[in-house]
């Protein structure tokens, strides 16, 4: 069965797992703790920061629509 989480909580679960902290990533991918903190809070962060944050901890990151048929519409990298 597939996880669904929130995107902060994946965000959180990612940082986790990769052994990084939020701050850190902020950092990272140009952006100061505290205003990331407030988009994970919000859950505004944005498609081109998901993007981001997947290159910059080396992960891939896949989002699409999946059809009745099985037919996928993924975002383009």
């Amino acid at each position: 069965m597939e996880k669904r989480l929130k995107t902060a909580n994946m965000i959180k679960e990612l940082c986790s797992k990769m052994n990084i902290s939020i701050s850190e990533l902020a950092r990272r991918i140009g952006q100061t703790p505290q205003n990331f903190s407030k988009k994970l809070k919000r859950d505004t962060v944005t498609l081109e920061e998901l993007k981001q944050i997947a290159d910059e901890m080396g992960v891939t990151f896949e989002q699409s629509f999946i059809l009745s048929d099985g037919e996928q519409i993924k975002t383009g990298n």
